[in-house]
């Protein structure tokens, strides 16, 4: 058996670096942010329907939960188009470290969706995040712009994640996935039209080093990556999963470090801002377990 929950352990750490290789994949396609997106929901959309078919789940679904599926569709596509533009304004450690300040934005979205208090723990760690971003924006205005995006990124990142909260306590975690990629394809196809571009020969001209990077994306750290998350919490708590997906900017700081040590190498100053804001992460999480079996343990003495 320790042998079994060693091997979850394992692959859920394998998910979260995925998670963290994604940013360095972004660094390494040379196409413009929107088609990325594009190609990245189209192939993980089609993959995903491969899986619905060999497993047979249930697609049918209210018309109702089709449009919801849709606005969380195009949630997510902002999402990526502002991380990725957010690697090319800047790199990859601002857009992670930017990335983690979805924490703060989180102590401000879930109360209204869950309809709860905002905690006075939620309101300093939200502003302990602020001052790590402070920090991090003084220290590198000449990224600016990717600063800006990475903060619109943790945005949405944090919208689509509540408002999936929502999804998951009625539908299957894979089919809900399926249509939110579709209609996200389906947005960035009308978005792209409508600004003039067009699916042109130049459009599906690539290069064999970004078909090889955007399949990677799409397949593993994407459709694969998803449906390995879902997986994994059959055999480990929610929480530890989401704990450890928390690590997943320190993976992918790590990685451009070692890979990209020349732009990536930042000042003193951004480290001790992006500590402060990992570190308000990694705090948020343990809160929320506390209080979660505090009031099981109380609902299970009275």
């Amino acid at each position: 058996m320790p042998n079994v929950k060693l091997k979850h352990y394992l692959h859920l750490h394998f998910l979260v670096f995925i998670a963290g290789f994604t940013a360095i994949l972004g660094e390494l396609i040379t196409i413009g942010s929107l088609a990325l997106v594009w190609y990245r929901m189209s192939i993980a959309g089609i993959i995903m329907f491969v899986f619905i078919k060999v497993t047979r789940l249930n697609t049918e679904i209210s018309k109702k939960a089709v449009l919801q599926f849709s606005i969380a569709g195009v949630i997510i596509a902002l999402h990526w188009i502002t991380f990725f533009e957010s690697i090319n304004q800047a790199n990859i450690s601002i857009a992670l470290a930017m990335f983690s300040s979805g924490a703060f934005f989180a102590s401000f979205i879930e109360p209204i969706f869950f309809k709860r208090k905002i905690l006075l723990y939620e309101i300093i760690f939200g502003l302990i995040v602020i001052i790590g971003v402070i920090l991090i924006t003084s220290s590198e205005m000449d990224y600016i712009n990717g600063i800006i995006l990475g903060l619109l990124s943790a945005l949405f990142s944090t919208l689509f994640a509540v408002i999936n909260g929502k999804f998951i306590e009625k539908h299957n975690a894979t089919i809900i996935s399926f249509y939110e990629f579709i209609s996200g394809v389906v947005f960035l196809t009308v978005f792209i039209l409508l600004s003039g571009s067009s699916f042109d020969a130049e459009f599906f001209t690539l290069s064999n080093s970004d078909w090889l990077y955007i399949f990677i994306l799409a397949s593993v750290c994407t459709a694969y990556a998803f449906i390995g998350a879902v997986e994994v919490m059959r055999y480990i708590s929610p929480y530890t999963v989401i704990l450890s997906y928390n690590l997943e900017p320190l993976y992918g700081i790590g990685l451009a470090l070692i890979l990209f040590p020349e732009k990536e190498k930042m000042s003193p100053q951004f480290y001790i801002g992006s500590i402060l804001v990992l570190g308000v992460v990694l705090l948020d999480a343990i809160f929320k377990n506390y209080k979660k079996r505090k009031s099981k343990t109380n609902t299970i003495t009275n």
